[in-house]
This record gives structure tokens, C-alpha cells and sequence, in this order.
């Protein structure tokens, strides 16, 4: 298992000791500091919130990875989500753990790669977080869920019409496969726009992940 030992962070606004904690799951080939420009955009709505956005353990060009994608089937990208997830597991378990917090206090968000992450690892955590928010990405690994043991937090998917990367299709099959695990997901659709978040997405990120945390 490789272990996180870097990233990005932001200390709650408010000035305190963190009351929730906010992890950013960066995209293929990014890095934390990409990620973490969310947080001055949140912030005001969360002034008690720890932003957490590590480095994926693993290098890729100038950025890094969660894992190699050398293929894109869905036994690939599921394979790929459950090799990178004790990684992130063990990252949130040490945080939670350090700040005395727990995942009722715990929101995760994705973009992209990130998203498939935030999805894989927060469905299977023993505990549900408070939410989970993804953007431009996908749930890997569907059929496996149908067998597992998971927790039903709530979910919002966010998505570009235009995404060249990951096409917009990917949001509605994951509402749908999420539906069928009893998870009404919230889902928006960004017209015209492509692998990104505009701010309309930033805005009904902010809000969901507040009224998840109970703000």
C-alpha cells in the first residue's frame, strides 16, 4: 500500500480547531494544490472546516495518479479504485483520528479520477460521511457494490454536457447504479461546459456539503 504523506490544506476560516473535515480528491495526473483552489470558494459557508487535498501516492508526469490507467473497461477502473483505496482509507482514518473527529464530521469530494475514489472509498466506509460531491467522473466497481456491505451517504454528481474527457453519460449511469443501491443521488448537468467545474457547480457543492454536515 503507498501511503499519503503530502498535499494541500487550508485551516478552518474560522480560526478554531477543525469541526469537519473537507478531503479534495484531486484528477489523473493533478495534484493537491490544483484542488485545493475550491476551498476560498467554500469556505464562508464552512468557517469551521479543516480542507484536506493530499497528492495521489503516485507519480504521474508532473503531477500524480491514484492509479496507472492503462485501461478504461470497467474491470480496469474498478481494479485500479480498489488497489488506490487503502491508501486514502488509512489517510482519513489518521485524520479523523488526529482531530477527534468522525465520518458524521467528514466530507469527500472528487474531480474526475478523484471522483471514482471519493465514491469507492466513501460507500464502503464502515461509518457513512456526510456527503460526498463529484465532479467529472464516474462510479467504478457497480456490480460489486450490489454484493457489498455499504453505507448510503448523500450523494451529488456534478457534470459538464461538453466534457471531452468523461462524457456526461458517465453521471447518469452512476445516478442510476446508485439508485439501484436504495442512494438517491442529486445530480446537475452544466450546459456547454467540459472537463471542469464552473460556478454553479462550486455554489451547489458548497451547499450541499453544508447541509450534509448539518450547517
Amino acid at each position: 500500500m503507498n501511503k499519503i504523506v503530502n498535499g494541500a490544506s487550508l485551516q478552518p476560516l474560522s480560526g478554531g480547531p477543525p469541526k469537519q473535515i473537507v478531503l479534495l480528491l484531486h484528477g489523473y495526473g493533478s495534484n493537491g494544490a490544483d484542488l485545493i483552489s475550491l476551498a476560498p470558494h467554500w469556505r464562508p459557508s464552512l468557517p469551521d472546516a479543516l480542507f484536506l487535498a493530499p497528492d495521489a501516492p503516485q507519480r504521474s508526469g508532473g503531477g500524480y495518479q491514484w492509479w496507472p490507467l492503462h485501461g478504461f473497461t470497467p474491470a480496469a477502473l474498478a481494479a485500479g479504485a480498489t488497489q488506490a483505496a487503502p491508501a486514502i482509507e488509512a489517510f482519513v482514518d489518521r485524520k479523523l483520528a488526529q482531530y477527534g473527529l468522525t465520518d458524521a464530521e467528514l466530507a469527500i469530494i472528487g474531480f474526475s479520477q478523484g471522483t471514482m475514489m471519493a465514491l469507492h472509498v466513501g460507500l464502503r466506509r464502515a461509518a457513512a460521511p456526510a456527503a460526498i460531491v463529484g465532479y467529472s467522473g464516474m462510479l467504478v466497481g457497480a456490480h460489486e457494490l450490489a454484493h457489498a456491505d455499504i453505507v448510503k451517504p448523500p450523494v451529488l454528481l456534478v457534470h459538464g454536457s461538453a466534457d471531452p474527457v468523461v462524457p456526461v453519460a458517465a453521471l447518469h449511469a452512476a445516478k442510476a447504479d446508485l439508485a439501484r443501491l436504495g442512494i438517491e443521488a442529486e445530480a446537475h448537468v452544466s450546459t456547454g461546459l467540459g472537463h471542469s467545474v464552473d460556478p454553479v457547480g462550486l455554489r451547489l457543492g458548497a451547499a450541499f456539503v453544508a447541509r450534509g454536515l448539518g450547517l
